[in-house]
């Protein structure tokens, strides 16, 4: 086989295998919990539904991850968001990645005794954060996609796939937070 047979069949062995783990993930169903951790990530979405569950009654508590810049204007609305049904809460994740954010999930959960978390990301992004969650944080996650459609090509979707399987094959190396 050459080369580039090589290449072709591996990438469409990853684009198969990323559509199953990655694009069909599992998702939870949705249940009350202590807070709702809203992921850093595109402006696609995520804080509107995160609060919106809030709205619903799913918890009192919304966590907004903030690695964005200090100047962000729709970030800084999300942040002063104040309705007596739940408390918004923006953190800067240390480092700014997703371990970052399990880490401070993990530490906020030990200061107010949360026992559940429900984490918004994209739906590809889902089964790195659980697994990254469930190295950091020993409480109950359930794991919720952002209710959009991704309109990508299959270049950017390769991508996508090999990112996150990069990325978890970097949080199994790094082990327990």
């Amino acid at each position: 086989m050459s080369a580039l047979g090589a290449a072709a069949v591996g990438v469409s062995g990853l684009g198969g295998a990323g559509y199953f783990l990655y694009s069909q993930s599992q998702v939870d169903p949705m249940r009350r919990v202590d807070a709702i951790i809203v992921l850093g990530g595109d402006r696609d979405g995520r804080e509107e539904y995160g609060i919106e569950l809030a709205r619903e009654g799913f918890s009192a508590n919304v966590v907004l991850s903030n690695p964005y810049w200090r100047g962000d204007r729709k970030m800084a609305e999300f942040c002063a968001i104040q309705d007596p049904r739940f408390t918004v809460t923006c953190v800067r994740p240390q480092p700014s990645t997703t371990r970052g954010e399990a880490l401070f999930t993990r530490d906020l959960a030990a200061q107010h005794g949360w026992t559940s978390v429900m984490v918004i990301s994209w739906r590809y992004h889902l089964p790195r954060a659980r697994y990254i969650f469930s190295q950091c944080f020993d409480g109950e996650t359930v794991m919720r996609p952002v209710p959009r459609e991704y309109d990508f090509g299959v270049a950017h979707w390769e991508y996508i796939y090999l990112y996150q399987t990069v990325g978890l094959v970097k949080a199994f190396f790094e082990g327990r937070c």
